[in-house]
């Protein structure tokens, strides 16, 4: 399997090479030159088996430079009961007759992210070794929110890494705050940029594509990486658990194989649902992908319109990971929907750098159109499904995860579409406890109460356990506070260096 950039279809490197570099040297973002099939056969098998099987088998097809031996280093040492609760990983819990919520938050910094973000530092180092890489690996992240601290957690104390995050200083819940300021481990640093997210991921980019930077780096012994979802190593691990919430669904009798499903994923930057995208083009019997937004909604816009127009106001919201304007892993899907015209590709992201703006043409957007639906879900509506998915079905789900139901269930209502749908629960409610607990008891539940004190009572709420790894920031020092401008992340980094 070879991998090509998106804004130059000339380049054709392993996925080892790829995973390691993270973002083509002239901007773009690797993909496989051709999507792998699986069958109703290759369906019925991995049903069969648990999820750390499932993973290799499809991971194998994706990254066919690294050996069986490899993969098992990497995938058993990920997914296990002790980082994620069980050996579900993915646990697929049926909400009613249709809906069927994909609880993907049970790793150890309570997101989605560390489905990816718990392998890809295995796959990095192994891609390390393959190459002959001596040069030390410096992640560098922008994070909404969730992905901060489980790249750090990932990458924490890895050796031949070290690791910088980025986040928005207004536009992290205090919890995510709190995950990523007291973050243990001697490789790690972490900084506040003042601004949105959009700034910090364009400093992030500025800085990949600044070569007379990256010379400056190698001289010091250091190469540049990303744990972004703009890296490949982060979104092939998300493919696996779409197809295998289809396997859960044949074996919990909610589908027969070959029945098709529609996926509804609460979405920012594009990656989470980009990879159902690549697991309905590997074969799986998928009916929709429905795209849901929260008051940022420029995806939905786009899907319904073909216009990305960043010319708009940003809101900070109760969701704060899915506060972006930018939504980076669009570009791979544009190259696959222009049929890989690289040249196309440039050209639209060099308008969206110029104006913040670009239009697909028509034949792009009938494309889009036939297979992917899209909503939004405003802050007044996220808190009301909160409400009623508990009063309804005693069901408790974080903020994000609630636009994903809201969405859905505007779809289904004004579609009468009522083919099963695996809807993507991308973080516990208790790391937005404040939110949730607003939703469910008033806001008047939150005065006079901390951080902590909210999880306490979040507990009695939900009837839910409060994760050690939230609970136990209270008693951790802050190590992590410093601010700087989006212009300045580059002298952050080499301060953090020591270049």
């Amino acid at each position: 399997m070879k991998y090509t950039s998106t804004r130059d279809r000339s380049i054709s490197v392993d996925s080892a090479s790829a995973i390691k570099q993270g973002l083509s040297k002239e901007g773009g973002l690797f993909l496989p030159r051709s999507i792998p099939q699986i069958s109703a056969g290759d369906i019925a098998e991995l049903a069969s088996v648990g999820y750390r099987a499932r993973a290799k088998r499809i991971l194998g097809l994706y990254l066919t430079d690294f050996t069986d031996e490899e993969l098992d280093y990497c995938v058993n040492g990920a997914y296990t009961a002790e980082h994620f609760g069980s050996d579900a990983i993915a646990p697929l819990v049926p909400l009613d007759e249709t809906a069927n919520i994909l609880e993907l938050w049970h790793g150890p910094t309570c997101a989605f992210k560390d489905m990816a973000l718990q392998i890809l530092p295995r796959f990095l180092t192994t891609a390390m070794k393959k190459t002959g890489e001596k040069s030390t690996i410096v992640i560098l992240v922008a994070t909404s929110g969730d992905t901060g601290k489980a790249a750090l957690e990932g990458f924490r104390d890895v050796e031949g890494t070290k690791i910088t995050v980025f986040y928005p200083n207004d536009g992290v819940s205090r919890i995510q705050r709190l995950q990523m300021v007291t973050q243990r481990g001697e490789n790690v640093a972490v900084g506040a940029v003042e601004g949105n997210f959009d700034d910090a991921q364009n400093g992030v980019k500025d800085i990949f594509t600044d070569g007379e930077y990256g010379e400056r780096l190698l001289e010091g012994g250091y190469k540049l990486s990303s744990a972004n979802s703009i890296n490949w190593g982060r979104l092939v691990p998300q493919i696996v658990y779409y197809i295998s919430a289809y396997c859960d669904m044949i074996n919990q009798g909610r589908i027969k194989n070959g029945g098709k499903i529609n996926i509804c994923v609460p979405t920012g930057n594009f990656g989470n649902i980009l990879a159902a995208y690549y697991a309905k083009r590997m074969g799986l019997p998928v009916n929709r992908l429905i795209c849901a937004s929260n008051a940022n909604n420029i995806l939905t816009d786009f899907i319904n319109t073909g216009v990305y127009d960043c010319n708009r106001d940003f809101y900070t919201t109760i969701s704060p990971s899915m506060d972006i304007l930018i939504s980076s892993n669009l570009e791979r899907l544009l190259f696959e929907l222009l049929d890989g015209d690289d040249g196309a590709v440039r050209g639209l992201m060099a308008g969206l750098k110029r104006d913040k703006k670009y239009v697909v043409p028509d034949s792009v957007r009938e494309k889009l159109g036939s297979f992917m639906s899209a909503g939004c879900c405003d802050d007044i509506r996220t808190k009301q499904t909160i409400r009623e998915i508990k009063e309804k079905f005693g069901y408790t789900c974080d903020t994000h995860t609630a636009v994903a139901v809201g969405v859905y269930m505007d779809y289904r209502r004004d579609t009468g579409d009522m083919t099963p749908t695996v809807i993507a629960s991308t973080a516990s409610p208790f790391k937005f406890n404040a939110s949730v607990l607003g939703a469910i008891e008033g806001e008047q539940s939150l005065e006079g109460k901390d951080e902590f004190e909210l999880l306490a009572r979040c507990e009695k709420v939900t009837g839910m356990t409060a994760p050690v790894s939230l609970t136990e920031l209270k008693d951790l020092p802050v190590r992590f506070d410093r601010t700087c401008k989006k212009e300045d992340m580059r002298d952050f980094v080499s301060g953090v260096l020591g270049i």
